[in-house]
C-alpha cells in the first residue's frame, strides 16, 4: 500500500530517513529534519511525501514537490528522495513509489516528474533506465 503521510507516520518516517541519510553518509543537523517534517505536514508545504507499507510496516518514502516550470504550461513534479529499506528492496516496491508518485502527478495535471541520483547508485540507476533513459544532465550545487 502506498499513501500520504500523516502525523501519525512521524515515528516510522524518522526510522528510515536516519537509515537513508546513513546510506548517503550524510550527517543533518537535528533542527534540519524537524524542519523537513514540518513541511511535509503543512498543507500550504509544496513538499509532500508518499509512504509505501508492506503489511503494516512502513518501508519506503518518496518525497516529492511539485514547481512552476520555465519548460512548460504548467508545473513539473521533482522527485528529491526516494528510500526503501534494505529489507524491502527487490519487491518492486521501489517501482511502485515511482508508479504511484507518475499517477499523481497525471491526475494533478502536472506535466513532467523528474529526480536524480548519485552516478555511482548502480542499484537505483537499474529502476530508473526502467522508467526513461539517463539524459546526460549534470547537476551542480553550491552551497550558501
Amino acid at each position: 500500500m502506498i499513501r500520504d503521510a500523516t502525523p501519525q507516520d512521524e515515528a516510522g518516517w524518522r526510522g528510515l530517513w536516519d537509515q537513508y541519510l546513513a546510506f548517503y553518509d550524510v550527517t543533518l543537523a537535528p533542527e534540519v529534519t524537524e524542519a523537513t517534517w514540518a513541511r511535509l505536514m503543512d498543507p500550504a508545504s509544496p513538499v509532500k511525501a508518499r509512504l509505501a507499507f508492506d503489511g503494516g510496516e512502513m518501508v519506503g518514502f518518496a518525497i516529492h514537490l511539485n514547481h512552476p516550470s520555465t519548460w512548460v504550461l504548467g508545473n513539473d513534479c521533482y522527485l528529491e528522495d526516494l528510500f526503501l529499506s534494505p529489507a524491502a528492496r527487490g519487491k518492486g516496491m521501489g517501482r511502485a513509489l515511482i508508479e504511484d508518485l507518475q499517477a499523481l502527478a497525471r491526475a494533478k495535471g502536472w506535466h513532467r516528474l523528474y529526480w536524480h541520483t548519485d552516478e555511482g547508485n548502480s542499484v537505483a540507476r537499474r529502476l530508473y533506465d526502467r522508467f526513461t533513459p539517463y539524459d546526460g544532465h549534470v547537476r551542480y550545487r553550491m552551497t550558501l
